[in-house]
């Protein structure tokens, strides 16, 4: 349908209104009008058709408003093709077409308290409400997935649908019928409904989406992009056995049509939207339950919708909003529908968590065991609320399986809100002048005249440098050492570390622990107070358990666990120089290439001389009563027991809670089942909680009683 060409030039074309480039803003109303509709037209295309967006949901909106606003100034303009007056289109030639019972529509936006409250002040307007009347609002998330109606008649379900243009769909039903969690019979006759049409969103649980990547990648198939073009290309795949695999789930978040025998309308029945959320939930239908709320004013909804951003990236399925519903079904009716939107349901969207940016260059980080991360710089861009300039691109696998290029327009995105990531590269937008990025074969980190080529082992992904010669990794290997996983020495994190090494005064583990505090307390800066602070928190660390002096040493796949395994076996960490490879792999969990990497280690006599010295600064390398194995009596207070933490702690953190019951000798699970013997419940527990009273087997405590059962108090 487009060209690259095309489509190089529909996206700069989008970026130049989006950015407010006078050379567009300043062209005629009539070839702004033309423009904007060309480009809503093809975001269209890529979004619902490609599965494959350029722009972000808000960028889009945003292309989408101004041509509202255009319109509004220019009355004359509008035209019946125009996009503001029909709903966006995914049709396919795939499927048959249908006709929706009743239009389904898009919906208005908002991204802020001041669009909530003006949407707020239209409906009380509109209405004829005073402004200081409080309505009701039924507030639920806005689900990122694909849109689908569901149509019953005499209880069976006769009629699935995708959103399509709004007026027609696809019919999908067959694909339907393999998704679990739509039922295939609903015994609305119960309620003198004959005929009835609801609207809900396909989606696919994180966890389920992350598992079907696992087993891809571990079968060398390629990786779906992400859980929302997994579950919309679901819906289309022609096998419903295929179809079954994706472990789609299905939302329902409207009952938009009922009519009885004879015709007549039934919805009437259900004076407020929750009211009939609340018979889809007895009819066994999955609706928003614990992730809804009937809002007394929009004040309430405001702090909804807050705290829904934040708790968002927690939520087992993706959202990329909320959605805020006048509750009352008579002002509903009252309000009514423009040709795009209702005008008594507004989205308030999430702040984006993709963006599209430009690849500017390629740097190169070392790490502790001298891997090599390289590392993109990228053009500053805004992702949920957070400026994103430098982008980890892992290792030389991830940057071929991507063709990334220098100089090409990427799509970012924040996973978790946290780390951002780049999902692809726009290869449609190239021009010929994006560079290959070519992986060094020579530590680029390495500023000395000799240098040290870079090693790749077996199947490993990364490359390493195997001979630190300018100091880089023994700098990195510090700043993991002092660190709170680690050996925990508060007050002493990476900037100081970096610091301290430049000054000379730490070049390995040891230096650490006889560092001169008295020169310390004369850093600017820093001061007798920090100095004394510092001073205090590394005595302290010298007390440790030497299963995080193990796990502090930066041995090769040596993790916690397996750090912890080994200082429950031995007496002092000096004995592990006399250990062969079966004395490793005896104990379960440690495997032989963890061993190797010891025994390479506790064999080289640098590093058995720098323990040593480690030792007679003062660091315990002697075994601890926490290193101690915690076999737990037949007579601790959980002995054979599983457990499980749901809801917000108010006294400890998750991690110490479990820790607390595994000393207590229970077993911690992820998942409510009949294997679940115990849920500790905090603040805003939510579906494990109401799983567990249903089970009827599982112990349910409150933190207090928990901490009373494992500590008497």
């Amino acid at each position: 349908m487009y060209t690259q060409s095309d489509q190089k030039s529909l996206y700069e074309r989008s970026k130049a209104y989006l950015q407010a480039d006078h050379t567009v803003h300043s062209q005629a109303p009539a070839q702004q009008h033309a423009d904007l509709c060309d480009l809503i037209i093809y975001h269209e295309w890529r979004y619902y058709i490609q599965n494959d967006p350029v722009v972000s949901d808000y960028e889009y909106d945003q292309l989408f408003k101004l041509l509202e606003r255009l319109e509004e100034a220019h009355p004359e303009l509008v035209s019946a093709d125009s996009p503001s007056q029909r709903v966006s289109a995914d049709l396919t030639e795939d499927f048959s077409q249908v006709e929706h019972l009743i239009p389904m529509l898009s919906l208005a936006n908002s991204y802020n308290a001041e669009d909530l409250n003006d949407w707020d002040a239209s409906i009380k307007r509109f209405l004829n409400i005073d402004p200081d009347t409080d309505l009701d609002y039924g507030v639920e998330p806005k689900f990122d997935g694909g849109s689908i109606a569901l149509v019953y008649e005499n209880d069976v379900l006769v009629r699935a649908a995708t959103r399509g243009n709004g007026i027609i769909g696809e019919e999908i039903t067959n694909n339907a019928k393999v998704i679990r969690s739509i039922p295939l019979r609903a015994e609305f006759s119960k309620y003198g409904i004959h005929r009835v049409e609801l609207r809900g969103e396909v989606l696919i649980r994180k966890d389920v989406f992350e598992k079907m990547n696992a087993k891809r990648a571990a079968e060398g198939i390629t990786l779906f992009a992400n859980a929302r073009n997994t579950a919309t290309g679901g819906l289309r795949i022609k096998d419903p056995k295929e179809v079954a695999k994706r472990g789609l789930e299905a939302f329902i978040y409207t009952l938009g049509y009922a009519t009885d025998q004879a015709g007549n309308n039934m919805l009437n029945q259900f004076a407020t939207h929750l009211e009939s959320l609340e018979l889809l939930e007895k009819l066994g239908f999955k609706v928003p339950v614990q992730e809804r709320k009937l809002c007394n004013n929009i004040h309430e909804v405001i702090d909804f919708c807050n705290y829904w951003q934040q708790q968002r990236e927690g939520y087992a399925y993706e959202i990329d909003g909320m959605v805020a519903k006048v509750n009352s079904r008579e002002l509903q009716e009252r309000s009514g529908f423009t040709s795009h939107h209702p005008r008594w349901a507004i989205a308030f969207k999430f702040q984006a968590k993709q963006a599209t940016s430009k690849l500017l260059n390629v740097e190169y980080q070392v790490g502790k065991i001298g891997s090599i991360t390289p590392v993109a710089k990228l053009e500053p861009v805004q992702l949920a609320g957070v400026t994103v300039s430098s982008v980890s691109l892992h290792n030389e696998d991830f940057i071929t399986s991507r063709d990334l290029r220098l100089g090409d327009t990427v799509l970012v995105e924040r996973a978790g809100d946290v780390i951002p990531y780049i999902v692809k590269a726009m290869d449609e937008l190239r021009d010929g002048s994006e560079v290959p990025i070519v992986f060094p074969k020579f530590c680029p980190i390495n500023d000395t005249e000799t240098p040290v080529e870079l090693l790749r082992e077996g199947e490993e992904a990364a490359w390493r440098c195997p001979n630190c010669v300018c100091g880089q990794q023994d700098l990195q290997r510090i700043i993991f050492h002092v660190s709170k996983d680690a050996m925990d020495i508060d007050g002493m994190g990476k900037q100081i570390v970096e610091r301290f090494f430049e000054l000379g005064w730490v070049r390995n583990f040891a230096d650490v622990y006889q560092l001169d505090y008295a020169q310390m307390a004369q850093l600017e800066g820093f001061g007798e107070k920090s100095a004394t602070k510092l001073q205090a928190a590394i005595e302290k660390a010298k007390k440790n358990p030497i299963s995080r002096v193990l796990y502090s040493l930066s041995i090769h796949h040596l993790g916690k666990k397996v750090s912890k395994l080994l200082a429950a076996e031995i007496n002092h960490v000096l004995d592990l120089k006399d250990w062969q490879i079966e004395d490793y792999t005896k104990i379960k969990d440690v495997g032989p290439v963890v061993a190797a990497n010891a025994i390479e280690f506790f064999q080289n006599e640098h590093n058995i001389e720098l323990l040593q010295q480690m030792e007679a600064l003062g660091v315990n390398l002697q075994q601890t009563e926490e290193d101690k194995p915690k076999a737990a009596s037949a007579d601790a207070p959980l002995a054979g027991k599983t457990i499980l933490f749901t809801g917000s702690l108010a006294k400890m953190g998750r991690k110490e809670a479990q820790e607390k019951a595994e000393a207590a000798g229970a077993k911690n699970i992820s998942a409510v089942s009949k294997n679940l013997d115990i849920l500790v419940v905090g603040e805003d527990a939510g579906s494990k909680l109401k799983k567990a009273r249903e089970l009827g087997t599982v112990m349910i405590l409150t933190e207090y009683e928990f901490l009373t059962m494992v500590e008497g108090g």
